[in-house]
């Protein structure tokens, strides 16, 4: 698959010489945390890169799991070490009603390139009180295609679940969240009741004796690079994915894997700045660059995830337009995550959760 030329250059270009001369002289390096693997080497490419060449700035970048944990140690500490963190929305809400991050002021992104100031130009939803939106992406299950015996393939969660008919052990990441919407989904409910019964305690214990029938196969992960791995070695035949890992090895490694878009779980990641951050001032002027139509779209030139922005449509590459989550084919039968359920559900859930995997 060829991508075109990276335009995150240019987008540097068009922010002028004000934001490169103020930024030059910057003396701390600005700690970027995230996912790491692939999604963190996009980010790198199409926004710590071009912005360290245009202004000197210079980065950290620190690799985590998720979750508010370590950012809530370090601000309770009073010892905050990060300064810009790429969080799940559920968590960025959480961490928000949490007092963990700054609430941002949404005026100062940068407008569309036809002038359209950014508060409209982003997708409705991504915009919060501590929060703004960079990618949409997907929690996909997937299979190894050569392990996969006869000629039907699996394409639902009902499949995944079915270990006669698909023999072999299944991944799953090591959270309650979305392992427990698949559940209810492999149980024969539909996507619309699927929220409101997850609300339920019987809602719930449904989706826990759903997750008892597979226990015993599954193997957990909890870092995004382990999948597409344990699809490599052979460790499983199925696993739940992050849908931009498995692009990076089915198209750039040419690794014989498949994903099953129906039964995707759409979602969005976030920046937040975390509060009382060491170089606060300087991480909100990358933002500003970072959050750009431009550079949202260049880092579809080295991931499948989707800029929110409207205005980046027309900087993607058309190659990648179909292996993107929000692809029309992709996304028909999709499930919205809840983001308000999670970030109301979350800490009983997991407790719940954890004390049934023990």
């Amino acid at each position: 698959m060829q991508f075109k030329k990276s335009i995150t250059a240019i987008s540097v270009a068009t922010m002028g010489l004000g934001l490169m001369s103020s930024m030059a002289s910057a003396a701390d390096k600005i700690t970027f945390v995230s996912w790491g693997g692939a999604y963190t080497a996009s980010q790198v490419k199409a926004c710590i890169e071009p912005y360290t060449a245009a202004t000197g700035q210079e980065f950290n970048i620190v690799d985590y799991n998720g979750g508010l944990a370590e950012v809530k140690t370090q601000v309770e500490a009073g010892n905050v070490q990060w300064d810009i963190i790429d969080q799940s929305s559920a968590d960025a809400i959480r961490g928000c009603d949490e007092g963990l991050f700054l609430e941002l002021d949404h005026s100062i992104w940068e407008p569309a390139p036809d002038g359209t100031v950014a508060t409209e130009d982003f997708v409705e939803g991504v915009l919060g009180d501590c929060y703004v939106g960079n990618i949409s992406w997907a929690n996909v299950p997937a299979f190894d295609a050569s392990k996969i015996e006869g000629s039907e393939k699996p394409t639902t969660m009902a499949d995944f679940w079915n270990v006669e008919k698909f023999p072999g052990r299944r991944g799953l990441r090591k959270v309650p969240r979305v392992n427990l919407e698949w559940a209810l989904m492999a149980d024969g409910v539909a996507n619309d009741d699927i929220y409101s019964m997850l609300a339920t305690k019987a809602g719930q214990d449904r989706a826990f004796a759903k997750l008892d029938e597979i226990k015993e196969h599954v193997v957990w992960w909890e870092a995004g690079a382990q999948p597409p791995q344990m699809l490599a070695d052979g460790e499983v035949v199925m696993t739940s994915a992050y849908n931009g890992r498995l692009f990076n090895a089915m198209y750039k490694e040419n690794k014989p894997f498949e994903i099953m878009w129906g039964p995707q779980v759409f979602d969005i990641d976030t920046y937040v700045v975390v509060k009382d951050s060491p170089n606060q001032k300087a991480a909100l002027e990358f933002l500003k660059f970072c959050t750009s139509a431009e550079a949202l779209a260049d880092t579809t030139n080295y991931i499948s995830y989707g800029p929110l922005r409207k205005s980046s449509s027309a900087f993607v590459n058309p190659d990648i337009l179909p292996h993107l989550p929000t692809a029309p084919e992709n996304f028909k039968t999709a499930l919205t995550y809840d983001t308000n359920f999670w970030a109301d559900n979350a800490d009983d859930l997991t407790e719940r959760f954890n004390s049934w995997l023990a």
